[in-house]
């Protein structure tokens, strides 16, 4: 039987963790499939091994990278989402994969939208089972998100609220007590501008009360954050 290599390269900082999924994937393939799994442990390593992948023209056709990595010294690189960024670019024909510890749905939906992976897994959903057949969905017919993402934009697409990116934002740097004054400089927005837009989310949520942390409170609800 001709076999479909497949080249791999797993990119956290946790040994275990590589060591588990490394062996899930080789004991779940196909049998036409063959395996063959490279691993870096920060954002220089994996950067190294994708350029040099590049160089001999024999690139990585799928990409895991933890979203929590050391940065790289040069400080280009500090998450798995740049080292992602970076294969969207320069390896467009692979698939990336991205996992992570966190669950909050803006910075979900905000990877999602500037990254478009074909894999995104919460750690606390994996299993060998989910890791397997999410790894063959990658492969065959992407996007796969395990259950945890899932949940979280199906409950925002179902509020059908009017929130744009920028109004998702405020929500968002509310929810981490963000200032006024100092959300302007992050959004480059007034200070006039943002309080005609917490205005509006307000009434776009319905507040009553007129408290930013009932419109936090509505948002999370909502599944906004």
């Amino acid at each position: 039987m001709h076999k479909t290599p497949i080249k791999i390269l797993m990119t956290d900082d946790h040994p275990m963790i590589i060591e588990g999924y490394q062996n899930t994937l080789l004991s779940s393939k196909k049998e036409h499939q063959e395996l063959d799994i490279a691993i870096a442990s920060n954002c220089d390593e994996s950067i190294k091994a994708i350029k040099k992948s590049m160089a001999i023209k024999s690139p990585f056709d799928i990409f895991f990278f933890d979203i929590s990595l050391p940065p790289s010294k040069d400080g280009v690189y500090q998450s798995g989402v740049d080292l992602a960024a970076y294969v969207k670019q320069y390896v467009p024909a692979a698939k990336v994969v991205l996992l992570t510890m966190f669950n909050e749905s803006y910075r979900i939906h905000t990877i999602i939208k500037n990254i478009k992976p074909e894999g995104f897994l919460i750690k606390s959903d994996i299993t060998s089972k989910e890791l397997s057949s999410g790894f063959q969905a990658v492969i065959n017919n992407p996007p796969f998100y395990s259950g945890t993402v899932n949940k979280i934009l199906n409950k925002m697409t179902s509020s059908r609220l009017d929130v744009d990116d920028v109004s998702h934002e405020i929500l968002y740097l509310l929810s981490q007590g963000v200032k006024n004054k100092d959300m302007s400089k992050r959004i480059n927005l007034s200070l006039s501008m943002i309080e005609k837009r917490k205005k509006y989310l307000k009434e776009v949520f319905r507040i009553s009360d007129g408290k930013d942390d009932t419109l936090v409170i509505k948002a999370k609800d909502a599944g906004f954050i």
